[in-house]
Protein backbone atom coordinates (compact mmCIF):
# COMPACT_ATOMS: atom_id res chain seq x y z
CA UNK A 1 0.00 0.00 0.00
CA UNK A 2 1.83 2.98 -1.63
CA UNK A 3 1.03 6.06 0.95
CA UNK A 4 2.92 8.80 1.41
CA UNK A 5 0.36 11.47 2.68
CA UNK A 6 -1.69 10.99 5.93
CA UNK A 7 -4.01 14.04 6.99
CA UNK A 8 -4.70 13.72 10.92
CA UNK A 9 -7.53 15.55 11.79
CA UNK A 10 -6.51 16.85 15.54
CA UNK A 11 -3.40 17.18 17.00
CA UNK A 12 -4.22 16.56 20.73
CA UNK A 13 -3.15 13.75 22.79
CA UNK A 14 -4.05 10.92 20.10
CA UNK A 15 -4.08 12.74 17.20
CA UNK A 16 -0.06 13.84 18.10
CA UNK A 17 0.81 10.40 19.06
CA UNK A 18 -0.68 8.73 15.58
CA UNK A 19 1.25 11.95 13.79
CA UNK A 20 4.28 10.39 15.62
CA UNK A 21 3.91 6.60 14.29
CA UNK A 22 3.45 7.87 10.83
CA UNK A 23 6.64 10.68 10.94
CA UNK A 24 8.36 7.63 11.97
CA UNK A 25 7.34 5.56 8.95
CA UNK A 26 8.65 7.61 6.79
CA UNK A 27 5.72 9.47 5.21
CA UNK A 28 4.67 13.69 4.93
CA UNK A 29 1.99 14.27 7.95
CA UNK A 30 -0.52 16.89 7.56
CA UNK A 31 -2.06 17.67 10.77
CA UNK A 32 -5.07 19.87 11.07
CA UNK A 33 -6.15 21.63 14.78
CA UNK A 34 -7.66 24.68 15.16
CA UNK A 35 -5.87 25.42 18.68
CA UNK A 36 -2.66 27.32 18.19
CA UNK A 37 -1.33 25.54 21.62
CA UNK A 38 -1.90 22.32 19.71
CA UNK A 39 -0.21 23.01 16.94
CA UNK A 40 2.70 24.93 18.24
CA UNK A 41 3.04 22.16 20.91
CA UNK A 42 3.56 19.31 18.07
CA UNK A 43 6.85 19.91 17.07
CA UNK A 44 8.52 18.81 20.59
CA UNK A 45 6.01 15.81 21.00
CA UNK A 46 7.35 14.75 17.46
CA UNK A 47 10.77 14.87 18.34
CA UNK A 48 10.61 13.46 21.36
CA UNK A 49 8.49 10.41 20.19
CA UNK A 50 10.88 9.73 16.95
CA UNK A 51 13.65 9.26 20.11
CA UNK A 52 11.53 6.91 21.75
CA UNK A 53 11.03 4.86 18.63
CA UNK A 54 14.50 5.38 17.24
CA UNK A 55 13.56 6.62 13.94
CA UNK A 56 15.49 9.67 12.12
CA UNK A 57 15.39 12.85 13.74
CA UNK A 58 15.42 14.33 10.10
CA UNK A 59 11.69 13.35 9.68
CA UNK A 60 10.28 15.67 11.89
CA UNK A 61 10.54 18.07 9.23
CA UNK A 62 7.85 15.88 7.32
CA UNK A 63 5.29 17.40 9.27
CA UNK A 64 2.97 20.32 8.83
CA UNK A 65 0.56 21.87 10.87
CA UNK A 66 -3.06 23.67 9.51
CA UNK A 67 -5.77 25.93 11.45
CA UNK A 68 -8.40 24.54 8.62
CA UNK A 69 -9.10 21.71 6.52
CA UNK A 70 -9.28 23.62 3.92
CA UNK A 71 -5.89 24.98 4.00
CA UNK A 72 -4.10 21.06 3.30
CA UNK A 73 -3.20 20.63 -0.31
CA UNK A 74 -5.71 17.49 -0.48
CA UNK A 75 -4.96 16.11 -4.29
CA UNK A 76 -1.61 14.71 -2.39
CA UNK A 77 -3.21 13.80 0.66
CA UNK A 78 -3.87 9.36 0.66
CA UNK A 79 -5.32 8.40 3.69
CA UNK A 80 -7.17 10.76 6.32
CA UNK A 81 -7.63 9.68 10.12
CA UNK A 82 -9.98 11.96 11.95
CA UNK A 83 -8.87 12.05 15.96
CA UNK A 84 -10.97 15.28 17.21
CA UNK A 85 -12.91 14.95 21.07
CA UNK A 86 -15.76 12.28 21.38
CA UNK A 87 -18.29 14.07 20.10
CA UNK A 88 -20.69 12.09 17.56
CA UNK A 89 -21.90 15.67 15.98
CA UNK A 90 -18.83 17.15 15.72
CA UNK A 91 -17.21 13.68 14.06
CA UNK A 92 -20.38 13.39 11.59
CA UNK A 93 -18.94 16.97 10.87
CA UNK A 94 -16.01 16.44 9.95
CA UNK A 95 -16.22 13.36 7.77
CA UNK A 96 -19.07 14.96 6.19
CA UNK A 97 -16.45 18.14 5.01
CA UNK A 98 -13.26 15.35 4.48
CA UNK A 99 -16.03 13.41 1.65
CA UNK A 100 -16.40 16.76 0.03
CA UNK A 101 -12.47 17.58 0.18
CA UNK A 102 -10.76 14.35 -0.12
CA UNK A 103 -9.94 12.41 -2.87
CA UNK A 104 -13.15 9.93 -3.72
CA UNK A 105 -10.30 6.54 -3.61
CA UNK A 106 -8.26 6.99 -0.68
CA UNK A 107 -9.58 6.00 3.12
CA UNK A 108 -11.78 7.77 5.70
CA UNK A 109 -10.84 7.02 8.87
CA UNK A 110 -11.87 7.51 12.75
CA UNK A 111 -10.08 6.97 15.83
CA UNK A 112 -12.90 6.94 17.88
CA UNK A 113 -13.06 4.54 20.55
CA UNK A 114 -16.35 4.80 21.75
CA UNK A 115 -18.93 5.35 18.78
CA UNK A 116 -20.19 3.22 16.13
CA UNK A 117 -18.52 3.77 12.98
CA UNK A 118 -21.99 3.45 11.10
CA UNK A 119 -23.10 6.28 13.28
CA UNK A 120 -20.06 8.34 12.09
CA UNK A 121 -20.45 7.40 8.39
CA UNK A 122 -24.09 7.89 8.56
CA UNK A 123 -25.77 9.79 5.52
CA UNK A 124 -22.28 10.16 3.74
CA UNK A 125 -21.90 9.33 -0.18
CA UNK A 126 -19.02 7.07 0.32
CA UNK A 127 -19.79 5.38 3.12
CA UNK A 128 -17.74 1.94 1.43
CA UNK A 129 -14.44 4.10 2.31
CA UNK A 130 -14.85 4.43 5.75
CA UNK A 131 -13.65 2.51 8.78
CA UNK A 132 -12.38 3.01 12.02
CA UNK A 133 -8.86 2.87 12.89
CA UNK A 134 -8.32 2.64 16.79
CA UNK A 135 -5.21 3.32 18.38
CA UNK A 136 -4.64 2.86 22.30
CA UNK A 137 -2.67 5.30 24.43
CA UNK A 138 -0.21 6.16 24.78
CA UNK A 139 -0.85 5.23 20.54
CA UNK A 140 2.97 5.65 19.46
CA UNK A 141 4.29 2.88 22.22
CA UNK A 142 1.41 0.34 22.14
CA UNK A 143 0.86 -1.65 19.06
CA UNK A 144 -2.34 -2.66 19.00
CA UNK A 145 -4.44 -0.90 16.36
CA UNK A 146 -8.46 -1.74 15.71
CA UNK A 147 -9.36 -1.48 12.18
CA UNK A 148 -12.84 -1.38 12.48
CA UNK A 149 -15.17 -2.09 9.44
CA UNK A 150 -19.24 -1.18 9.86
CA UNK A 151 -21.62 -2.85 7.40
CA UNK A 152 -21.02 -0.86 4.54
CA UNK A 153 -17.33 -0.37 4.58
CA UNK A 154 -15.71 -2.32 1.75
CA UNK A 155 -13.65 -5.45 3.06
CA UNK A 156 -10.88 -3.53 0.87
CA UNK A 157 -10.46 -1.26 2.60
CA UNK A 158 -10.70 -2.27 5.81
CA UNK A 159 -7.86 -5.02 4.29
CA UNK A 160 -5.55 -2.45 3.44
CA UNK A 161 -5.39 -0.36 6.56
CA UNK A 162 -4.54 -3.54 8.46
CA UNK A 163 -1.81 -4.16 5.75
CA UNK A 164 -0.28 -0.53 6.56
CA UNK A 165 -0.53 -0.67 10.04
CA UNK A 166 1.82 -3.40 9.70
CA UNK A 167 4.16 -1.24 7.53
CA UNK A 168 4.22 1.02 10.54
CA UNK A 169 5.22 -1.75 12.96
CA UNK A 170 1.82 -1.96 14.90
CA UNK A 171 -0.14 -5.21 15.60
CA UNK A 172 -3.44 -4.77 13.95
CA UNK A 173 -6.53 -6.60 14.35
CA UNK A 174 -9.24 -6.51 12.07
CA UNK A 175 -12.85 -5.86 14.04
CA UNK A 176 -15.35 -7.20 11.30
CA UNK A 177 -18.08 -6.38 13.40
CA UNK A 178 -18.94 -2.74 14.55
CA UNK A 179 -19.71 -4.00 18.43
CA UNK A 180 -19.81 -1.39 20.53
CA UNK A 181 -16.23 -0.82 22.50
CA UNK A 182 -14.77 -2.90 19.49
CA UNK A 183 -12.81 -5.67 20.84
CA UNK A 184 -9.98 -3.92 23.38
CA UNK A 185 -12.13 -1.97 25.17
CA UNK A 186 -14.92 -4.65 26.12
CA UNK A 187 -12.47 -7.12 27.23
CA UNK A 188 -10.62 -3.65 29.12
CA UNK A 189 -14.01 -3.00 30.93
CA UNK A 190 -15.30 -6.41 31.63
CA UNK A 191 -12.23 -6.55 33.97
CA UNK A 192 -12.38 -2.83 34.98
CA UNK A 193 -15.69 -3.15 36.58
CA UNK A 194 -15.06 -6.67 38.18
CA UNK A 195 -11.77 -4.32 39.79
CA UNK A 196 -13.82 -1.75 40.92
CA UNK A 197 -16.59 -3.50 42.48
CA UNK A 198 -13.65 -5.67 44.03
CA UNK A 199 -12.65 -2.01 45.78
CA UNK A 200 -16.36 -0.95 46.64
CA UNK A 201 -16.69 -4.01 48.53
CA UNK A 202 -14.07 -3.92 50.32
CA UNK A 203 -12.39 -7.16 49.31
CA UNK A 204 -9.22 -5.56 48.13
CA UNK A 205 -7.21 -1.77 47.70
CA UNK A 206 -6.75 -0.09 44.80
CA UNK A 207 -2.91 -0.64 45.04
CA UNK A 208 -3.55 -4.53 45.31
CA UNK A 209 -5.58 -4.85 42.17
CA UNK A 210 -2.86 -3.14 40.12
CA UNK A 211 -0.48 -5.62 41.60
CA UNK A 212 -2.55 -8.76 40.99
CA UNK A 213 -3.03 -7.79 37.51
CA UNK A 214 0.79 -6.46 36.40
CA UNK A 215 2.16 -9.69 38.31
CA UNK A 216 -0.34 -11.66 37.79
CA UNK A 217 -2.39 -12.75 34.52
CA UNK A 218 -0.88 -9.30 32.89
CA UNK A 219 2.54 -10.69 33.29
CA UNK A 220 1.84 -13.64 31.37
CA UNK A 221 -0.25 -11.78 28.61
CA UNK A 222 2.76 -10.10 27.12
CA UNK A 223 4.36 -13.66 26.75
CA UNK A 224 0.64 -15.20 25.06
CA UNK A 225 -2.35 -13.87 25.09
CA UNK A 226 -5.72 -15.45 27.62
CA UNK A 227 -6.38 -17.70 24.68
CA UNK A 228 -3.15 -19.42 23.82
CA UNK A 229 -2.97 -19.64 27.38
CA UNK A 230 -6.43 -21.85 28.00
CA UNK A 231 -4.61 -24.20 25.05
CA UNK A 232 -2.17 -24.71 27.10
CA UNK A 233 -3.24 -25.23 30.13
CA UNK A 234 -7.11 -26.89 28.89
CA UNK A 235 -9.77 -25.78 28.43
CA UNK A 236 -11.64 -28.14 30.67
CA UNK A 237 -10.16 -26.44 33.39
CA UNK A 238 -11.78 -23.18 32.08
CA UNK A 239 -14.90 -25.14 31.74
CA UNK A 240 -15.44 -26.13 35.30
CA UNK A 241 -13.99 -23.28 36.98
CA UNK A 242 -16.01 -20.84 34.60
CA UNK A 243 -19.21 -22.54 35.92
CA UNK A 244 -18.35 -22.58 39.72
CA UNK A 245 -17.06 -18.67 39.04
CA UNK A 246 -19.40 -16.98 36.98
CA UNK A 247 -22.48 -16.89 39.03
CA UNK A 248 -19.98 -14.84 41.54
CA UNK A 249 -18.98 -12.64 38.95
CA UNK A 250 -20.52 -8.65 39.07
CA UNK A 251 -22.98 -7.99 36.24
CA UNK A 252 -24.23 -4.72 37.11
CA UNK A 253 -25.09 -2.37 33.53
CA UNK A 254 -23.94 0.68 35.48
CA UNK A 255 -20.51 1.58 36.64
CA UNK A 256 -19.09 1.31 39.96
CA UNK A 257 -20.60 3.43 42.60
CA UNK A 258 -17.06 3.99 43.86
CA UNK A 259 -16.47 5.74 40.40
CA UNK A 260 -19.54 7.81 40.48
CA UNK A 261 -19.00 9.34 43.84
CA UNK A 262 -15.48 9.88 42.56
CA UNK A 263 -16.53 12.12 39.78
CA UNK A 264 -19.01 13.72 42.00
CA UNK A 265 -15.89 15.16 43.77
CA UNK A 266 -14.04 16.38 41.52
CA UNK A 267 -11.40 13.24 41.65
CA UNK A 268 -10.91 12.46 38.08
CA UNK A 269 -7.29 11.55 38.87
CA UNK A 270 -4.23 13.21 37.39
CA UNK A 271 -6.12 15.78 35.60
CA UNK A 272 -7.38 17.20 38.86
CA UNK A 273 -4.46 16.46 41.10
CA UNK A 274 -6.69 13.42 42.91
CA UNK A 275 -8.44 10.29 42.35
CA UNK A 276 -7.69 6.94 44.37
CA UNK A 277 -4.23 9.02 44.74
CA UNK A 278 -3.45 12.42 45.09
CA UNK A 279 -0.72 13.79 42.67
CA UNK A 280 1.23 16.44 41.61
CA UNK A 281 3.14 17.72 38.85
CA UNK A 282 6.81 15.74 39.72
CA UNK A 283 4.61 12.84 40.72
CA UNK A 284 3.13 12.46 37.25
CA UNK A 285 5.98 12.88 34.99
CA UNK A 286 7.73 10.25 37.00
CA UNK A 287 5.05 7.64 36.49
CA UNK A 288 4.13 8.55 33.07
CA UNK A 289 8.07 8.53 32.71
CA UNK A 290 8.30 5.74 34.76
CA UNK A 291 5.33 3.66 32.42
CA UNK A 292 6.47 4.55 28.98
CA UNK A 293 10.01 3.58 30.16
CA UNK A 294 8.07 -0.14 30.22
CA UNK A 295 6.41 0.07 27.26
CA UNK A 296 9.18 0.27 25.62
CA UNK A 297 10.67 -2.60 27.17
CA UNK A 298 7.82 -4.73 26.81
CA UNK A 299 7.45 -3.91 22.68
CA UNK A 300 11.65 -4.92 23.01
CA UNK A 301 10.64 -8.36 24.01
CA UNK A 302 7.92 -8.69 22.44
CA UNK A 303 9.83 -7.71 18.39
CA UNK A 304 12.23 -11.16 19.88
Amino acid sequence: MPRQNVAIIGGGIMGGDIAIIFTAGGWNVHVMDPDRKTRDALPVRIDSGLKKLGAPAANAANVKTYAMLGDISWKNVDLAIEAVTEDLPLKQKVFSELEALARPDIALASNTSNFPIGEIGKGLKTRSRVAGLHFFMPAHLVPLVEVVSAEFTDPKVAEGLVGLMKTLGKAPIWVKKDTPGFVGNRIQHAMMREALYLIADGVVTPEDVDTAVRYGFGFRFIACGPIMQKEMSGWDTNYYVAGALYPHLHNETVAAPVVKAMIEKGHLGMKTKRGFWEWNDEAIAREKAKIEKALQAGMEILKS
